[in-house]
């Protein structure tokens, strides 16, 4: 029996105990049927194929006990403290090392990159994961992280850091989206956006002690961006690496809290029989994770979204033929990934057939729009808030989590608001409103002469506005296909969310290289001379920067508030669509069961044609309305 069978053997055993008063696998406080554990058990049997890892994740959780869940909560909740730490320190980072090298236009690019890293890498290690194994796929992701570590400490030019970053940026992705899905596995449709937002609850506290570190470094005296070089001392790659140690242990020993677990489950249930593993030769491996789609993915991306950056910063490079050349050739790359995917590729990276799936369609949409507001409004606010506002690294820091902090709150309390309604619709369609209203008042609220306390209100109600919408779309895509493709579908979503950052990015990035040192030149007026110009543009640090106070620093900081204004318009028009998209999407009704679909054979048009309409206890006996549960 191949693994997809197995696993949808397994699956239909699960709905046909729906008429239990508790589900199987995702309920930890009820004592299972012993007959019917042993149907379960006897049909997990995994073989090295696509479903591998759904199916080990399943048969996993049938030998883990009574404290198995709750040592692999505690791995994530170890894993996710350092990985927030990670995320804050070294985007908080960046900005000085770009100021070092004088390239602070550059954080527009590096960011772009980064994103698109972020984003077309969670498809494969999605895929992977599912090859072989979740465990496995963590300790590749660790890998990465080290390599960038180094390469970012110990870096001499810009060049190297930002590929430091690059590394960096693989290796956060793939644990982000691991985290998603392991928390997917183990989790029923109407208990999952409390356990993927309550996974997010060290963001509370990590912001604000990461405010403190990056202060203490990046302050005169202190050991400098690079983990251990003083502002004025020699560059020392040894000591840099030195240095670096400190986080090079720490995330390999948080990681390995959520990995060795997994592991010593997943060989326990070999042990029972329950995982009977295939050795793969390359040409299966690479069929399996979808090599060829992968790249691309990739590759169309990037070609399509890096010219953008590069033809940012002037318009007379939109006039040379490779910039056009490069999006015509991305676009053709994305068109022919389609084909691909529909004709040649056995286990598609992106199955043709989501694309006929309205909520998937409408969950990308807006995981999409949504993320290129935020983006192309928060690129350049923490130098906005250095020089404008002349906040220090922890104040601007904080400003700049105030969002993160506030989406998690609310993420919190929207995940058990969907636990008690089974619905999730006008969630999303309030967290759509909340940020329209949040963009709008930003528009009024950040500029030079704002007081921080409007500054830091609107990025509450932005963050507001993103706990009750970034989550959801999550979910809603998850549910309406079978778990065997959760990590397929969660990548996808993740995907439209990371491009649309680095389009919102780009659009950032075009502005402030097209406009900066015009607003200048207005607002400095016979004050403006190149050196001051050049000085501002390109650093936050620079000595060159006027006092506070000086009638030369208000100017600045006015034409740093006239760009960032512009760069919010973009925004108020991406989240009014956003609205729009929002009150599109079907309120599904969330069950106990892991998924609506238990096969990719299911088809999800009728949910979708369905959405409006409920559906009796009897209607659930059958198997079909076992598998597609109409609302």
């Amino acid at each position: 029996m191949s693994s997809i069978q197995v696993s949808h053997q397994a699956e239909a055993i699960e709905q046909d105990a729906s008429k239990a008063p508790t589900p199987l696998i995702n309920n930890t406080h009820e004592q299972r049927d012993d007959d019917l554990e042993s149907a379960k058990l006897s049909a997990i049997v995994v073989d090295s194929n696509l479903t591998s890892g759904a199916a080990r994740a399943e048969a996993m959780q049938l030998v883990w006990g009574k404290h198995g869940r709750l040592i692999v909560w505690v791995g994530i909740s170890m894993m996710l403290i350092v990985y927030q730490f990670d995320n804050a320190l070294l985007y908080n980072y960046r900005n000085y090392a770009a100021s070092a090298f004088n390239n602070v236009a550059g954080l527009s690019t590096l960011g772009v990159v980064g994103a698109i890293v972020f984003a077309v890498a969670k498809p494969p290690i999605a895929k992977i994961s599912n090859t072989i194994g979740r465990a496995e796929a963590y300790i590749f992701c660790i890998m990465c992280y080290l390599l960038g570590y180094i390469l970012c400490a110990s870096s001499s030019s810009f060049g190297v850091y930002a590929g430091g970053f690059v590394f960096a940026n693989i290796g956060q992705t793939g644990v982000n989206i691991l985290n998603d899905i392991i928390i997917s596995d183990i989790t029923s449709m109407r208990a999952r956006g409390f356990g993927i937002s309550i996974s997010f609850f060290p963001f509370l506290i990590t912001p604000w002690i990461s405010a403190f570190i990056v202060e203490d470094v990046v302050n005169p005296g202190g050991v400098g961006w690079r983990w251990g070089i003083g502002k004025t001392g020699p560059f020392n790659p040894a000591h840099s690496l030195k240095n670096t140690g400190m986080f090079a242990l720490i995330m390999p020993v948080a990681a390995s809290a959520l990995i060795l677990p997994l592991m010593y489950y997943q060989r326990k249930a070999k042990k029972q029989s329950l995982i009977l593993t295939q050795k793969l030769n390359v040409h299966e491996f690479c069929s399996q994770i979808d090599l060829g789609g992968s790249f691309l993915l990739a590759a169309g991306f990037a070609m399509f979204l890096l010219p953008f950056t590069i033809a940012g910063s002037s318009t007379e490079k939109w006039k040379q033929g490779y910039i056009i050349a490069l999006i015509v050739v991305g676009f053709v790359t994305l068109i022919g990934l389609v084909f691909y995917e529909a004709l040649i590729a056995i286990h598609p990276i992106v199955p043709p057939r989501y694309l006929k799936n309205l909520t998937i369609v409408l969950c990308c949409t807006l995981g999409f729009l949504d993320t290129f507001g935020f983006s192309g409004t928060h690129t350049y606010l923490y130098p906005w808030a250095t020089v404008v506002q002349n906040m220090g690294p922890r104040d601007a820091t904080f400003l700049n989590y105030t969002n993160g902090v506030w989406q998690c709150l609310t993420g919190i309390i929207s995940g058990v608001i969907m636990w008690r309604t089974k619905r999730y619709k006008w969630l999303l369609v309030a967290g759509a409103i909340i940020k329209l209203i949040g963009y709008g008042l930003m528009i009024r609220l950040r500029g030079a002469h704002n007081s921080w306390a409007e500054i830091f209100v609107v990025q509450s109600i932005q963050g507001i506005g993103a706990g009750f919408l970034e989550m959801i779309i999550i979910v809603a895509a998850q549910v309406v296909v079978p778990h065997v493709e959760m990590p397929q579908v969660t990548a996808l979503v993740l995907l439209c969310t990371f491009v649309g950052g680095s389009v919102g990015g780009t659009v950032a990035g075009a502005i402030y290289t097209g406009s900066f040192k015009g607003a200048l030149r207005l607002h400095l007026g016979p004050g403006a001379t190149e050196d001051i110009e050049d000085a501002v543009y390109a650093s936050i640090t620079s000595t060159l920067i006027p006092a506070v106070g000086t009638v030369q620093r208000d100017a600045i900081n006015l034409a740093y508030s006239d760009v960032l204004r512009d760069i919010t318009y973009s925004a108020v028009a991406t989240s009014a669509i956003c609205v729009v998209v929002a009150l599109f999407v079907p309120n599904l009704r969330l069950k106990e069961a892991r998924n609506l679909l238990t096969s990719s054979a299911d088809t999800p048009e009728s949910i979708e044609e369905s959405a409006g309409a409920s559906v009796g206890d009897s209607a659930r006996n059958t198997q079909s309305e076992a598998h597609v549960v109409k609302t």
